[in-house]
C-alpha cells in the first residue's frame, strides 16, 4: 500500500539554502509569477529563506524569504504557495512560523490585493502604496541636467552612509553586494558630495531601477535617465505613490501603470528613515 501522507500542519518547515534556487523559481513560474532567478539567487544568500517541501516529491509547495536589518526591521518577501495547495491554509502556517522566528523584530512587505487581507489579520498595518511601472524609456521629457556618473569602489563609504541615513537602518549587506547583482550603479555627485545611488539590476527580459535613493525628485530623474541610455530593455520599478512628480515624469516617459502593492508593516506605526528622499526599493521583497 502507498505510505500516507502527512496532514499539511505537519509538514516541516525547513529553512532554505542556495541549492534551492530552482526549486524556488519553479514554485514562482507555478503562481504565474516570472522565475527571478537572479532575484532568488540575491535573496537566498543575503536573507533568510524557509519552505515547505511537497509530500509528494514535487519539489516546494510554499516560500518565504525574511530579509534582516538587524533587531529594527525585517522585510518579507516571496511569500508563495503552490497552486496545488492554494487557500488550504498554507501559506498561513508558514507566515505565522515566520512571525514566531522573527520575534519582537517589527516587520515590513508588500502585499498584493490577493494577499493583503492574511497579513491583516497576522498584525499587519498599511502604512503606504507603491505603483509598479514599466515600459521602454523614451526623453519625451528630458531629466533635469544633473550630473551622475557610474560608481566606484572608493563611493562605497559614502553610499552606505547616505543609504543608512535615508533607509533608516544599516543594510550594508544589500548594498555591499550591488557591484555584482546589478549591470549598473550610478551615482549623483554636486560639489564632491553624493546626493543619490540607484542600481538597475537584471530580472528576465527587463532592468529593474532599485534602491533608487536620492535627495529630490530631479536628482531621482537624472539617475533614472541615465541608467536607461545604458540599456536597451525595458525599464521597471516601485515607486511610493507620494512620489506624484516622479511617477509623471516616468509615465510621461514611456512607463506604465502595471499593479499598486500595499506597504505594510507589523510592530510599526511607520517606516524608519525619510520617505521624501527614498523612491523605490532594491526589490519590493526585501525593501
Amino acid at each position: 500500500m502507498p505510505t500516507a501522507l502527512a496532514p499539511l500542519d505537519q509538514l516541516p518547515i525547513r529553512c532554505l539554502t542556495a541549492d534551492d534556487l530552482t526549486a524556488c523559481a519553479d514554485l514562482s513560474e507555478d503562481r504565474g509569477w516570472l522565475r527571478e532567478e537572479h532575484k532568488w539567487s540575491l535573496l537566498l544568500t543575503a536573507g533568510t529563506g524557509y519552505g515547505i517541501d511537497d509530500p509528494a516529491g514535487k519539489g516546494l509547495i510554499a516560500t518565504c524569504v525574511a530579509t534582516s536589518y538587524g533587531p529594527g526591521l525585517a522585510a518579507i518577501g516571496m511569500v508563495l504557495v503552490a497552486e496545488r495547495y492554494a487557500r488550504r491554509g498554507v501559506g498561513r502556517r508558514l507566515m505565522l512560523h515566520v512571525l514566531d522566528k522573527a520575534g519582537d523584530t517589527p516587520l515590513t512587505l508588500h502585499a498584493t490585493p490577493n494577499g493583503q487581507p492574511l497579513y491583516e489579520q497576522l498584525g499587519f498595518i498599511q502604512t503606504g502604496r507603491a505603483e509598479m511601472v514599466a515600459g521602454r524609456f523614451t526623453t519625451t521629457d528630458p531629466a533635469p541636467d544633473i550630473p551622475t556618473r557610474p560608481a566606484t569602489a572608493e563611493d562605497l563609504q559614502a553610499v552606505l552612509r547616505l543609504d543608512a541615513e535615508i533607509f533608516g537602518l544599516d543594510r550594508t549587506h544589500m548594498i555591499t553586494r550591488l557591484p555584482a547583482f546589478a549591470d549598473q550603479l550610478r551615482v549623483s555627485e554636486v560639489d564632491g558630495e553624493i546626493t543619490g545611488f540607484a542600481a538597475a539590476w537584471p530580472n528576465m527580459e527587463t532592468h529593474v531601477i532599485g534602491p533608487l535613493i536620492a535627495r529630490d525628485t530631479a536628482t531621482a530623474q537624472a539617475l533614472v535617465a541615465s541608467l536607461a541610455t545604458a540599456t536597451d530593455r525595458p525599464l521597471r520599478t516601485d515607486i511610493d505613490v507620494r512620489h506624484e512628480s516622479l511617477l509623471r515624469w516616468l509615465k510621461t516617459n514611456g512607463l506604465a501603470s502595471i499593479a499598486f502593492n500595499a506597504v505594510m508593516v507589523r510592530s510599526l506605526t511607520a517606516l524608519p528613515g525619510d520617505w521624501n528622499r527614498r523612491f523605490a526599493p532594491l526589490t519590493v521583497a526585501a525593501g
